[in-house]
C-alpha cells in the first residue's frame, strides 16, 4: 500500500507539536550549552553507539583533560584511552585523536564547516558529518539517527514495516526548520526519546538491523574516573533557547 504524502498543513502541525514538547521538556545536555565546534565534535563521536547516560558520565572529564584540538592531538594515545574508558568501542578514541591531528595539520586547528569535508576525518561518516555541521555551525543538513527515525516512523508510517531510511529522508528534508536546524534536531531527538520511554517501537519497524538502531538514551548511572579533572561543559552560551518558531 502506498503511503500518502503529508500535506503542508500537516507538516506545520507536526513541527508545532515537536517544538511545543521541546519547549516544555527539552533536555539541557552539556554539549547543547555550547556551540564550540570542538565540543560538538567530541560529543558526536561519543554518542555513536553509546547511550546518553554513559556519555554524560564521561564528557566533562574528557573535555577537562583535553580542552581543545591542540591538547587532544598532542596527548599520548594511552592517556586518551584512559579517559575514554567506559564508553566502549575504543577505536572511536583513536579516531578522535587522529581527527584532532588532521584538524591541526590540514585545517590550522579549526574544524571545517562543510559536511563533505568533515566526512574525510577519521571515523566520521556522512550522517555524523551532517550532525556535526548542524550542531556546531547550524547548517541545514539532512541526517537520520535512531530517535529521529522513531519520530518519523511514529507519525508517518503507522502500519508499515521494514521502513527504509530512503523513505524517511525526504520527510526529514521537508520538515527541516532551515532557520534553526540545530534546535529543530534537538527537539526531534527529545521527542523520539519520549516516544521510546512510552514504549514506542518505531525503530524496530526500520529496515535497518536492530543492532544498528541503538537507543541513545538511558538513565545516567554512577561511575567515572575520580582522578580525572572535571569540567561541566565547553564555553557556555547559557541556557538553550527552546522556543522554536511557534512560541
Amino acid at each position: 500500500m502506498r503511503r500518502m504524502e503529508p500535506q503542508t498543513e500537516s507538516l506545520v502541525q507536526f513541527r508545532r507539536l515537536i517544538y511545543e514538547h521541546y519547549r516544555l521538556h527539552g533536555r539541557a545536555l552539556p554539549w547543547r550549552l555550547t556551540w564550540d565546534p570542538y565540543c560538538v565534535f567530541v560529543s558526536e563521536i561519543m554518542l555513536q553507539q553509546t547511550q546518553v547516560g554513559r556519555v554524560l558520565e564521561k564528557y566533562g572529564e574528557f573535555i577537562g583533560a583535553f580542552p581543545g584540538f591542540p591538547a587532544l592531538a598532542g596527548a599520548p594515545l594511552a592517556r586518551v584511552l584512559r579517559f575514554w574508558q567506559g564508553l566502549g568501542y575504543n577505536r572511536r578514541a583513536l579516531w578522535l585523536k587522529e581527527g584532532a591531528i588532521a584538524v591541526m595539520e590540514r585545517f590550522s586547528g579549526s574544524l571545517p564547516r562543510p559536511p563533505e569535508v568533515l566526512a574525510t576525518l577519521p571515523g566520521i561518516g556522512p550522517a555524523t558529518a551532517a550532525s556535526i555541521a548542524a550542531f556546531a555551525f547550524n547548517e541545514p543538513t539532512v541526517f537520520i539517527e535512531t530517535n529521529i527515525r522513531t519520530v518519523f516512523i511514529h507519525f508517518f508510517f503507522h502500519n508499515a514495516d521494514e521502513v527504509r531510511d530512503s523513505q524517511i529522508r525526504p520527510l526529514v528534508a521537508r520538515t527541516l526548520d532551515r532557520s534553526d536546524p540545530r534546535t529543530w534536531y534537538y527537539a526531534l531527538m527529545d521527542y523520539g526519546t519520549m516516544l521510546k520511554k512510552e514504549g514506542e517501537k518505531g525503530h524496530r519497524r526500520s529496515a535497518l538491523p536492530h543492532a544498528v538502531a541503538v537507543s541513545r538514551v538511558r538513565p545516567p548511572g554512577s561511575g567515572g574516573d575520580p582522578q580525572a579533572p572535571r569540567r561541566e561543559d565547553c564555553p557556555s552560551r547559557g541556557r538553550p533557547d527552546r522556543s522554536g518558531p511557534f512560541a
